[in-house]
């Protein structure tokens, strides 16, 4: 049973972005001239949304 309030760390670390997509996500956003798209407190979820948007877009401008 979790009590409401108290800190899970557990949880905060799953939801958290990882350094790896961190990483990941501040070379995309900055490739694609995009540097608002890096956040370092975005959530795992988020991060790999972005990423994929990111990636996207540069293979979208490659193409060309």
């Amino acid at each position: 049973m979790q009590v409401q309030g108290k800190y899970d760390a557990r949880v905060f670390l799953a939801e958290q972005m990882t350094r790896a997509q961190g990483l990941r996500l501040k070379r995309l956003s900055e490739e694609a001239y995009q540097p608002a798209q890096y956040d370092r407190d975005l959530s795992f979820t988020e991060a790999a949304r972005r990423i994929q948007v990111l990636e996207a877009e540069i293979e979208l401008a490659n193409s060309f």
